[in-house]
């Protein structure tokens, strides 16, 4: 896991509406489990319940998938709601997301293992909490019981982090229960999915290779497109030295293979903006053919943040001052 998960604009948070004090949850009581796996509407693979037995093999999914981890406690009832709204809206995320719950109240290792992040992250010890889960690391979303809307936008914000640091596999889900298989989502195509497998092993050429050949056979594949800026971002910024990119970067502002070398690093860190300014301003002091290197490399790193993204926008519009 990269030092920064690119959690650059954090939601705000429901503050802690429904939370209940750790203090009052005991070690180990007798607690009904989650419904939420099999529940009418979310794919079997979609939810995992983690024991401390179990937490770290559970942690490993999230290398490639992103995780949201919901901290509750089956002694007070009120804090399965968020359980249930975490799940909910991550089965509308089309594999894009897992689900791993906690129990607090059935496990008192797991009971004294939160507590400290709890207080580091909401500066108390609460439950429920909601966390992401990038490579196994955790990012604070948000304490307290919260609503639909304000669980999706930290979602949102979550997956852009991941595409950032280059979480971008999708969950091999089951069927959903209570749908039919002709009302079910329509599968991956074969090329996306041989792309996803090599990422899961971490071979990156095959990826690039799976995506390109998707893109040969439709060029209006858009989801091919995306996923393969995303693969050629790692793919650049692989073993790559920071502190040596940015002593050369900043050796020489001219130097264009340097710049763009930084703004990969950015994006890959979450530094979305920093990468952004730094190319529209090398494009404003460059002409001809490093000019157009410039912009055409910028344009690629819209596309790895994505083009609804607020940033992005931003950045279109800066661009076209700096050409025009």
């Amino acid at each position: 896991m990269r030092d920064n998960p690119g959690m650059t604009q954090t939601p705000e948070p429901a503050g802690t509406r429904g939370a209940i004090d750790l203090s009052s949850v005991p070690g180990a009581a007798d607690a009904t489990a989650p419904a939420a796996p099999g529940a009418p509407g979310v794919p079997e693979g979609l939810v995992t319940e983690v024991t401390a037995a179990t937490l770290q093999q559970a942690l490993t999914r999230t290398v490639q998938v992103p995780g949201l981890l919901v901290l509750w406690a089956s002694e007070h009832p009120q804090t399965r709601e968020l359980v249930d709204t975490v799940t909910q809206v991550a089965a509308g995320m089309d594999g894009r997301v897992i689900v791993l719950t906690a129990d607090l109240s059935t496990s008192p290792e797991l009971l004294q293992a939160f507590q400290p992040l709890l207080t580091q992250a909401f500066g108390q010890p609460t439950v429920p909490a909601t966390f992401g889960l990038l490579q196994g690391q955790p990012v604070p979303l948000f304490p307290g019981v919260a609503d639909a809307d304000q669980v999706r936008q930290a979602v949102d914000q979550l997956l852009q982090a991941a595409v950032q640091n280059g979480i971008t596999g999708r969950a091999d889900l089951g069927p959903v229960p209570g749908v039919s298989e002709e009302d079910a989502e329509p599968p991956v195509p074969p090329l996306h999915q041989e792309a996803y497998d090599a990422l899961e092993r971490g071979d990156l050429p095959a990826a690039a290779d799976a995506y390109e050949r998707a893109l040969a056979a439709d060029p209006q594949d858009e989801d091919a497109r995306l996923g393969l800026s995303q693969v050629r971002l790692m793919e650049r910024t692989a073993g790559v030295d920071l502190v040596a990119a940015r002593a050369a970067a900043a050796a020489d502002p001219s130097d264009i293979a340097a710049a763009l070398q930084v703004a990969d690093l950015d994006v890959l860190g979450g530094h979305v903006e920093d990468a952004f300014t730094r190319l529209v301003d090398l494009v404003r002091t460059t002409a001809g053919d490093d000019r157009d290197r410039v912009r055409t490399h910028l344009i690629e790193l819209f596309s790895v943040v994505g083009n609804d993204d607020e940033r992005v926008r931003k950045g279109r519009t800066a661009l076209m001052s700096a050409l025009f």
